[in-house]
């Protein structure tokens, strides 16, 4: 029994924390039902290869809806087919056609100094909290928000509270991707379920993109399911990735004062900053594919039918492709090389805007963080793919080490900046 729990340990360690683990000798290794993935030249490969490597198990629980979540699920009319991550039909083509025009390098930059205004806001607003209370949480009071706030403004989402939208997304980030027991996927079902409810009520009157999903659909035989399913990504992917991005690269540079010094004093660009940021801080540390035929991958056989699990964070970190692998260097070789945003048909299609969004917040806060130190870092509860952080509390450096962290600053706010 003892070495059973152990193993089970085991993978649960690789597949859920252990996001940077790479072996060259083993680039490909087999854990529990997954083929795992480190290399970052197969990892390309794979994503590149749509016909020996489909994307429809992306969305696949990762763990197998029971009968009860599945019931609540359809009690709220919840289905997901294939359009957008998880479409490998001819389908998805026309739907990156009909979205493509707005997140195109020039519709993006006209959004540029609305995202600087925004940015700038939630900034004065993070230091204001933290001369008032001596601590504020970055997580919640810049990362959270700012992506949902833009995107709306691109796209347009139904009009809740911030809150609301990240309680949202966080759910389904954690019912589709993690390891649950059966009381917690129910929970996870009936939030999903019902936002998903919400998403289709929306999706039947909207205006802008909305009208033109619904035109799309009709069009080409599709119907309100598709419609709604290409929301329900949008609000999810077209935000949350980019919140835990930032996160997650605040974090890093409260811990490279040299970098931040560099930045601040006009040494370090900061798109390299970001751009080594997105290398190694991968918002998205594993992503999905099934084998449609055997294939030999890395000198490992992998089944048709076989679910495949390309490490993206490992694959940032290979020294093949990395001068420092392990070491935020922006501008190092090879910093560029990452697959943060995928590659293929199936590349992210707001990578321009998130990496805008990035390089104005780092930019608007570099003085906060370079008088600040970490009260809280972040925790990542086990998640295939994503790094979910619940927090990231910082002080003033000034400030005397006895004072209490306090609670984020943007609970409940509006989406209109």
């Amino acid at each position: 029994m003892s070495g059973a729990t152990d193993a089970a340990e085991r993978e649960t360690e690789i597949l859920y924390r252990d996001w940077y683990a790479t072996d060259p000798r083993r680039p490909v290794i087999r854990v529990g039902r997954h083929w795992l993935v480190s290399s970052r030249a197969l990892v390309k490969a794979v994503l590149l290869d749509q016909e020996t490597f489909a994307a429809d198990n992306t969305l696949d629980a990762e763990t197998p809806m029971s009968v009860a979540a599945l019931r609540i699920l359809a009690g709220h009319r919840f289905r997901l087919p294939h359009t957008l991550a998880n479409n490998s039909g001819p389908s998805h083509a026309g739907w990156r056609r009909l979205l493509a025009p707005y997140f195109s390098p020039s519709a993006i930059e006209r959004h540029r100094a609305y995202v600087d205004r925004v940015a700038e806001q939630l900034v004065a607003e993070a230091a204001a909290v933290l001369a008032r209370d001596g601590v504020v949480d970055l997580h919640a009071a810049v990362s959270q928000p700012l992506p949902l706030v833009v995107l709306d403004r691109i796209i347009g989402l139904p009009p809740d509270d911030i809150a609301t939208v990240k309680r949202f997304a966080a759910a389904a980030l954690e019912l589709f991707w993690a390891p649950l027991t059966p009381e917690r996927q129910r929970v996870l079902a009936d939030q999903v379920g019902a936002y998903h409810a919400r998403l289709r009520r929306f999706a039947q009157t909207a205006g802008g993109l909305g009208a033109e999903l619904r035109d799309h659909a009709q069009r080409t035989g599709l119907s309100d399911d598709d419609v709604v399913g290409v929301l329900f990504f949008l609000v999810v992917a077209g935000q949350e990735t980019t919140s835990q991005f930032l996160t997650a690269l605040f974090a890093r540079l409260l811990a490279e004062p040299a970098v931040l010094a560099g930045l601040r004093r006009g040494r370090i660009a900061v798109a390299d900053v970001v751009a080594e940021g997105l290398r190694l801080l991968t918002p998205v540390v594993t992503w999905r594919r099934v084998a449609t035929r055997d294939v030999v991958l890395g000198g490992t056989t992998i089944p048709r039918g076989g679910s495949i699990v390309l490490r993206l964070a490992a694959a940032g970190r290979d020294p093949d492709e990395v001068a420092e692998p392990e070491h935020f260097l922006p501008g190092q070789r090879g910093s560029r090389r990452h697959l943060a945003f995928g590659a293929g048909a199936h590349r992210c299609l707001g990578a321009q805007l998130a990496t805008m969004e990035a390089e104005i917040v780092v930019t608007r806060i570099a003085d906060l963080l370079a008088e600040a130190e970490v009260v809280r870092a972040p925790r990542h509860p086990l998640n295939l793919s994503f790094r979910m952080p619940d927090a990231l509390v910082v002080r003033s450096a000034a400030v005397s080490a006895g004072v209490a962290p306090a609670g984020g600053s943007c609970r409940g706010r509006s989406r209109s900046m």
